[in-house]
């Protein structure tokens, strides 16, 4: 295996590991506000992502793919010539606008009577270790994948011209 497959395993692990802390949690300036959420379970002030939205759990879902199919693939060399760093390329790149969607829309977890309720509070929606960690993995298997591709080379298209030009 190469670097860039381990890369892509660590990133892979990593995010198995951000779907099983909490993705986000709500945190107030005002300390009677902060006391009431003290008080409230846990589940209901630090969620799981599996509690989020779509773009959430689909990031880290797509990295822990993506790497057990270039760890289980990347070993074949036929595999490799037809576009599986690109494939990988593609994954990592869909991720990391899943990341980007999933912060953007991290409060629509929350209907919109809840959202209004917890603005006129003054609680805040804010990301927790699991989504930073998750990002992390999609960083680390966008990286991964970009140099994979890179170290590839192009997609080769059926016969190869020097091949051509000598029959």
């Amino acid at each position: 295996m190469s670097w860039r497959e381990w890369l892509g395993l660590g990133a892979a692990l990593l995010a198995v590991v951000s779907l099983l802390l909490p993705w986000t949690r709500l945190s107030a300036a005002d300390p009677a506000v902060s006391a009431a959420l003290a008080e409230l379970p846990a589940g209901d002030v630090s969620r799981s992502v599996w509690r989020g939205t779509f773009f959430a759990w689909l990031a880290p879902m797509l990295v822990v793919l993506a790497g057990v199919a270039v760890v289980v693939a990347g070993q074949r060399p036929a595999l490799r010539r037809s576009g599986l760093p690109h494939l990988w390329l593609v994954a990592a790149a869909v991720a990391a606008c899943s990341v980007v969607f999933a912060w953007v829309f991290a409060d629509w977890q929350f209907g919109a009577e809840q959202r209004a309720f917890l603005a006129d509070s003054g609680v805040a929606v804010q990301a927790a270790l699991g989504r930073y960690l998750g990002a992390a993995a999609v960083l680390v298997s966008l990286v991964a994948a970009v140099c994979d591709v890179r170290a590839e080379g192009p997609v080769s298209r059926g016969r190869s011209r020097k091949r051509a030009g000598a029959r």
